[in-house]
């Protein structure tokens, strides 16, 4: 299989390619790899004064399933926190509407997702 490093850099050149074409479609990337205490959001951006946090995930086929399948319940509660934290220390953007969008790479198409799934508010 892939090593980690190449995995590593393979992940950030297809973060490079979304971030690019979310670019060319109005989308103003603010934040590349946010980390957080619960791990790390792939791109930040606001689009037509909406906060949005999207995953960006990868699939060379859909052997395992489609892309956007990846991003399972515990996966969206966890971006859903990052996003808590992210506005908690960029008080800045606290005003604006969230969204969660999955950008899923299938090979060599991009298809992005918006809204992909709803804000879930913390069980605290």
């Amino acid at each position: 299989g892939m090593g980690r490093m190449n995995r590593r850099k393979l992940g950030q050149e297809y973060e490079e390619v979304v971030a690019q074409v979310l670019t060319k479609h109005g989308y103003q990337i603010i934040e590349r790899n946010f980390r957080g205490r619960r791990g790390e959001i792939d791109l930040i951006a606001m689009e037509m004064g909406i906060l949005v946090f999207i995953e960006v995930k990868y699939r060379s086929s859909t052997a395992v399933g489609m892309p956007e399948e990846a991003v399972d319940q515990r996966k969206q509660k966890t971006i859903c926190r990052m996003a808590d934290e992210y506005r908690r220390r960029h008080p800045e953007y606290d005003k604006y509407p969230i969204r969660f969008d999955v950008a899923a790479i299938l090979g060599n198409r991009l298809k992005v997702y918006k809204n992909a799934f709803e804000y879930q508010w913390s069980k605290r």
